[in-house]
């Protein structure tokens, strides 16, 4: 689920609490949660509405004016699927953002690190790849993933999906274009390169 950074502030802020969407298949579930550029979101109820019965108060906590410019939005992301209300609070800071900002790692917390990237390339069916896509990402920040993913032989959403579990780890950031290796994954990625 894709949402604006205005709209993520002001959810962020406690000023948004719905979101409304049509989808044919959805993409968050009611008490999950979804990670973005301002933290954790918490995904509450989510059900169908009928567009005719949206009020200005659904709008105005959905950050919108009115229903009228609400309905407009709608309008302009087209007519098909099932409009649906999603209940939405900010649940806090991103998690992985304090892992990324480590700089002083221990060598049992780093072999640990290394240990946990090991077996990511041995369940992998392409066989060892963390070393490479972050000695790519360390060399190439800042470039879009759809080259990266090239230099790497996969398709842009394999190699993103590969990245995001690097993310999870705190190793590497998204940048508005291409990816980063935090001081974390700077720390990990040379404790590898040395054994």
């Amino acid at each position: 689920m894709l949402i604006k950074r205005a709209v993520l502030e002001g959810i962020r802020a406690g000023e948004i609490t719905l979101q409304f969407r049509r989808w044919k298949r959805r993409t968050v579930s009611p008490g999950g949660t979804l990670r973005t550029a301002v933290g954790v979101l918490s995904i509450g109820a989510i059900g169908p509405v009928d567009e005719a019965a949206l009020s200005d108060v659904d709008a105005r906590m959905a950050g919108f004016a009115d229903a009228q410019a609400l309905r407009i939005w709608l309008a302009g992301g087209g007519k098909d699927g099932t409009l649906e209300r999603i209940e939405i609070a900010w649940r806090g800071e991103d998690p992985r953002a304090a892992l990324r900002d480590e700089d002083a790692l221990s060598a049992e917390a780093l072999a640990d690190i290394a240990g946990r990237l090991d077996a990511i390339d041995a369940r992998s069916r392409d066989g060892a790849w963390t070393a490479r896509a972050m000695g790519l990402i360390a060399a190439r920040p800042a470039i879009a993933a759809a080259e990266l993913a090239a230099e790497m032989g996969l398709e842009k959403p394999v190699f993103k999906a590969r990245i995001r579990r690097l993310k999870d780890l705190g190793l590497t950031e998204s940048l508005k274009i291409g990816y980063r290796l935090s001081a974390r994954g700077e720390q990990v990625h040379s404790f590898r390169l040395k054994r």
